[in-house]
Formats: structure tokens, C-alpha cells, sequence
């Protein structure tokens, strides 16, 4: 782990950013007169050894018809019985909040307000199976049983954020709407979120995010590798104070742990690892539905043992938001102290003698 001086003189080098599929996301810019300067956060909240943010993307809150489909992939009989059960496995909310109190963390839960694709796309889209898949499952953010976990997640200390919808990427208006739509469940801002499918097109939809008002994003990474991809901080794509948190663990990404348990921790391990040699800052995703552990055996025990993990290496934990908020005071806090240091510096004495000294 570097040291606290090293910590405060941390720059960027002039490696560019990849994503786990080995391309070149983001590489730094050589022209002054560009917006996008590739500068990253260069300070942890607190005196943490390194950060872990913790996300949730509700795609599907409901199974409903997808048991169909996956019947004909496997365990017929169990699919096919969720199927016709007024139980859903997907419906993981109360679980995911008990597990995190009782280990004295809160994350983020990115809600999807997809598009129908009848009623709200072009006839053309109609002729694509990938746009039915897509649209298979979608619910709706205002119905009373989705609007009532939303108003308890925030009413219990958890972010509440924008999961963009599949097309919304590059379609500003959409993302404002959609945007506008989850703070009338909500009753108060968004802050921040993650692109559907980890949708981005670089820089455009980070600037469009900062345009309506969000904060940070958390879309750059990969749903087929795990690592940080060249960066271990959060990024200032803007040189501002929008912030890109770089996906470090999408749950999908990882060996199976309900056939390979110790080769999923390992890599985890290994990762937790790296974060805190490199005073780094790790973001994670676990759907909601990886929690079930008649479906998903394994990662509901996994990601209990990594926070508690990343907790025994000292490190900070909490959505991004909070990583957001609680810079944002800490730099408030020592702008504050260094105007009260420059006022104590200024003595009676001090003051008096400047007051002799113009008057002569």
C-alpha cells in the first residue's frame, strides 16, 4: 500500500483506460482545447485504506414469463413451477437490506425505466428478437409495489439511482425524462446510476449525464472480465466535479461460486487485494436476482464475504453516491479550515503593526 504521502501526489500516468474486452475506452487527451482531460480523484473519504461501492441494477424485479424461456435451458421442472407460483424468485429487495444492515453497509439500487416496445418505439424495432429479449420483463417504476421499495430503500439509507434505459445512451431527452420520472417516485434528486447492458458511448454520455444533472456514472467496465482496466481511481473525465466510477465486479463476470465457491473468492480475494496495495477504489455489481439462491447458489454467500472482507482490510464502504458526498464535505471541511488558519494568522499584533505601518 503507498504511503500518505504518495496517496496525496498520485497522478494519472499516460496509460489509457481499457475495458475488459482489451479496448482502448478512453485514451488521455493531448489537446488543451478538448473537455475530456482524463484527471482522477486523488483522495479516499476518511483515512480508508481503499474504497468498495456497492451496486445493484434492477433489470427484472419479476421472473414472470423469462421461466418459460429458461425451461428450455434447464431444471424444466423448477422454472416451470416459478412460473405458475404466485411466489418470485427475483423479488430480493427485503433480503438484500437485512443482509447489508447487519453488515453496517448501504449501496445503490439503479432502477430501469424501459421503453414498451409497442407503444413507445418504431414499428421497425418490432422486427428485431434482440428488441423483444430487451423488453421482455419490463415493469413499471410508478406501480405501488415497485414505488413503495423505492421510498423504503431511501427511506433507509440507501441510493436510489438511474439504471438508463437500452436506448437512452445517446438520447439526451430520454435520459432526462427518464430521469425526471424515478425523482417523482422518489420525492427528491437523482444523483447518479449505470447505463442498461453498460451501453456508453465515450464521452457523449457522460457529458449527457452531467447535462441533467447527474453527478457520476458507473458504465465503463465489463460483463465478461474482472479488474480494474487501467484506472484505480474514479475519473474527472471533465477535469470537474463529475465523477465515473470504472466497473471493477459485474456478479455474471465471475467464476460460477455455485460450482467453483473458492475459485469466485480467490478472485475476489485478489482484487480486494490489489485495491488496497493501490489505495484503489473497487465498484461491484450484484443483481438483485443473484440472490436467490435456489436460482444463483453461491453469490448471495460471496458478496456477504466480501464486503465483510474488504471491512477486515479497513476499507471504506457504500454506494457511490456517499463516495461523492463525503468528498464533497471533506473538501468543504479543509477549505473551511484553511480560511481559519489564514484568520488566526492574522493577529492583533499583525493587524496593528500593518495599521502603523500605513500611516507612516
Amino acid at each position: 500500500m503507498s504511503s500518505e504521502a504518495d496517496r496525496s501526489s498520485w497522478h494519472p500516468d499516460s496509460s489509457p483506460v481499457i475495458d475488459g474486452r482489451g479496448r482502448n475506452v478512453m485514451p488521455p487527451s493531448e489537446d488543451e482545447s478538448s473537455d475530456l482531460q482524463l484527471s482522477r480523484v486523488d483522495a479516499l473519504p476518511g483515512d480508508a485504506e481503499f474504497g468498495l461501492c456497492l451496486t445493484h441494477d434492477v433489470d427484472r424485479p419479476y421472473k414472470g414469463l423469462r421461466s418459460l424461456y429458461y425451461a428450455t435451458q434447464e431444471r424444466p421442472e423448477y422454472h416451470l413451477r416459478t412460473a405458475l407460483s404466485s411466489s418470485n424468485p427475483y423479488w430480493q429487495f427485503g433480503e438484500i437490506m437485512q443482509l447489508e444492515a447487519e453488515l453496517g453497509v448501504r449501496s445503490a439500487f439503479y432502477f430501469l425505466n424501459e421503453q414498451h416496445l409497442l407503444t413507445d418505439r418504431p414499428a421497425s424495432d418490432w422486427l428485431s428478437p434482440s428488441n423483444w429479449v430487451q423488453h421482455l420483463g419490463r415493469y413499471d417504476i410508478t406501480a405501488n409495489e415497485i414505488a413503495s421499495v423505492i421510498k423504503a430503500l431511501d427511506a433507509g439509507g440507501w441510493e436510489v439511482g438511474l439504471h438508463g434505459s437500452y436506448h437512452s445512451p445517446d438520447d439526451p431527452d430520454r435520459l432526462r425524462e427518464e430521469k425526471h420520472a424515478l425523482e417523482n417516485v422518489l420525492g427528491r434528486p437523482v444523483t447518479g446510476g449505470r447505463q442498461h447492458h453498460l451501453r456508453l458511448t465515450v464521452p457523449d454520455t457522460w457529458r449527457h449525464h452531467r447535462e441533467i444533472g447527474l453527478d457520476y456514472d458507473t458504465s465503463l467496465g465489463s460483463t465478461t472480465e474482472c479488474g480494474f482496466h487501467g484506472s484505480y481511481r474514479p475519473l474527472r473525465p471533465f477535469d470537474d466535479e463529475f465523477l465515473v466510477f470504472p466497473l471493477t465486479i459485474m456478479d455474471q463476470a465471475l467464476p460460477d461460486p455455485g460450482t467453483s465457491f473458492e475459485e469466485a473468492r480467490r478472485t475476489c480475494e485478489q482484487l480486494l487485494t490489489e485495491a488496497a496495495e493501490n489505495d484503489a477504489v473497487m465498484t461491484v455489481l450484484w443483481h438483485p436476482r443473484y440472490f436467490n439462491e435456489q436460482e444463483f447458489p453461491g453469490h448471495r454467500k460471496l458478496y456477504r464475504w466480501l464486503v465483510h472482507r474488504a471491512q477486515e482490510l479497513g476499507a471504506w464502504v457504500g454506494s457511490p453516491g456517499a463516495f461523492c458526498k463525503e468528498l464533497e464535505c471533506e473538501a468543504e471541511q479543509g477549505l473551511h479550515a484553511q480560511t481559519t488558519e489564514r484568520s488566526i494568522d492574522r493577529t492583533p499584533e499583525t493587524v496593528h503593526t500593518e495599521s502603523v505601518g500605513g500611516q507612516q
